[in-house]
């Protein structure tokens, strides 16, 4: 029976191997320049987050298309049936649903039926996405044709040999489409290492490639055995058809951007992206997904003054290589609100230049400011009298599946930060009444905290999760919904307390 392989990174087997081979690309993009193209506020990639419109940036989606085709149009021995690839909103849409699982493994599993798909990831150096498309081709090595020899199809798991089955896919003529998704990860686990800020990279092929008993393409004269539909088209070796049909189709502006509980919630099972599962999972009523963030993502200019103020506004991440900026810090502990956001927390040590969370909290007037030189960030001095804030790490608390924000953290003037929280797994099982929601959207803080969470789509019931939680003041009327397998209560005019909302910690 035909079974799609499970393509593994090739770039890690060779970083992990003996036989590891230095790949240098002489316009590699600086990794702190790649982190924040796709962390930064109105950054090119910031599509795969709600507030974006793409999974991946233009230029990035152009380099990693255009050197498939370069690849594809130039194997050997030559192929007479190669197809020119051509982007896919839909499967850049499934590789940015699987980006964002930070899952270093294929998935989502109902989708592998019916799509291919390579991975790649890196941290700590220059990468940029087209590194991790050549080092699939340059799998070629390892591959003869028409079927591999010393290749081993099923690395890491079984095998002690190299793996070709990225390059096999990307050369698979019949695969025309390609999606790609990119998305930054913290301490994601890659093979067992904890890697503290991966850039992580998925394509997804269709129609999938690397079926058993099969070679990629046929061997011959280029464009000498194409589908009849190209009407006998050929461009570098490819099978091709007019130039107006090649181009990516146009997007309704409404595609690039779906509120995020709504997302995806209108798509066939088969379609569906890690963490909504179909009514045959036994998940039952509405399935949402919600990637919302409470936290703030800013680049390492970004001053306080230049955000918005409220309780959205109290967390913050921040992209590495902060330490290489420009930007200025004023004041030592306590910090100017024209100070770099992120730079004080370096200048704090509340993070490092890999980047990551910090919590800031404004704490009014301060008569002037001093300056220092901590943890290589050189403060400015200020004696004029002016707005303050400081900045703490981002503690995380574990809770039971029953806890509420009443208990644990309730809304108070002024908003205090509550920490970032982790559910464990299967809560749908606890007692209903233990564990009883109340509302959509904003909650009861009498509800479930981590029950809400799956309710609202922020977290799946078997397998938990961290979470971000925002206390806010009560609401007249609370109204329920079946969502996720969590069937929520509605109450109107409900007596004293306050509420809350749950947001995806990715």
């Amino acid at each position: 029976m035909k079974t799609v392989s499970q393509n593994w990174l090739s770039v890690m087997a060779l970083l992990l191997s003996q036989s590891a081979v230095a790949l240098v690309i002489h316009n590699a993009t600086l990794l702190e320049v790649l982190l924040e193209k796709y962390t930064a506020p109105g950054g090119e990639g910031e599509a795969a987050r709600p507030r974006g419109r793409r999974a991946i940036s233009e230029s990035d989606m152009k380099l990693i298309l255009d050197l498939h085709n370069k690849l594809r149009g130039q194997v050997y021995p030559p192929a007479s049936n190669m197809e020119y690839m051509v982007w896919d909103t839909e499967l850049e849409r499934s590789a940015e649903a699987w980006a964002h699982a930070c899952r270093w493994e294929h998935g989502p599993a109902n989708l592998m039926r019916h799509i291919g798909q390579n991975l790649g990831a890196h941290w700590g150096r220059d990468r940029p996405p087209t590194f991790h498309v050549q080092a699939w081709y340059d799998e070629v090595r390892y591959y003869s044709y028409p079927y591999p020899q010393e290749c081993n199809s099923y690395c890491p798991f079984r095998c002690s040999g190299p793996v070709c089955t990225h390059y096999t896919q990307m050369v698979w003529a019949s695969s025309n489409r390609i999606g790609c998704a990119i998305n930054v990860c913290y301490n994601m686990n890659v093979w067992g290492m904890i890697w503290a800020k991966a850039v992580y990279l998925v394509c997804n092929y269709s129609p999938p490639g690397n079926w058993w008993g099969h070679a990629p393409y046929q061997h011959g004269q280029p464009c000498s055995a194409c589908p009849p539909s190209y009407g006998g088209g050929c461009r570098d070796n490819l099978c091709f058809k007019d130039a107006a049909d090649q181009r990516p189709p146009e997007e309704r502006e409404e595609s690039n951007y779906v509120e995020s509980e709504d997302l995806r919630a209108s798509l066939p099972s088969d379609k569906m992206p890690p963490g909504a599962a179909s009514p045959s999972q036994g998940q039952g009523g509405e399935q949402i997904l919600n990637t919302q963030q409470m936290s703030q993502q800013v680049s390492c200019e970004t001053k306080l003054r230049d955000q918005c103020k409220g309780t959205t506004c109290n967390r913050y991440e921040c992209p590495a290589g902060c330490l290489h900026s420009k930007a200025n810090v004023i004041g030592s502990g306590f910090y100017d609100m024209q100070s770099s956001i992120c730079r004080a927390a370096l200048h704090s040590g509340v993070i490092d230049n890999y980047g990551g969370w910090l919590d800031v909290t404004r704490k009014g007037r301060k008569s002037g400011f001093t300056a220092s030189k901590t943890n290589e960030v050189q403060t400015l001095a200020k004696s004029q009298s002016a707005n303050a804030f400081i900045v703490s790490k981002v503690p995380v608390k574990a809770i039971t599946c029953e806890t509420t924000v009443e208990q644990f953290c309730p809304f108070e003037k002024p908003v205090r930060h509550c920490p970032r929280l982790y559910c464990p797994r299967y809560c749908l099982q606890e007692t209903p009444w233990d564990s009883r929601v109340i509302g959509t959207k904003f909650y009861s803080d009498k509800s479930s905290i981590c029950r809400a969470a799956i309710h609202a789509g922020v977290l799946q019931n078997d397998s938990g999760g961290y979470l971000d939680v925002m206390p806010v003041d009560g609401r007249r009327r609370y109204v329920g919904s079946f969502r996720n397998g969590v069937s929520s209560d509605s109450q109107q005019n409900p007596p004293g307390g306050n509420a809350f909302r749950v947001f995806m910690v990715i």
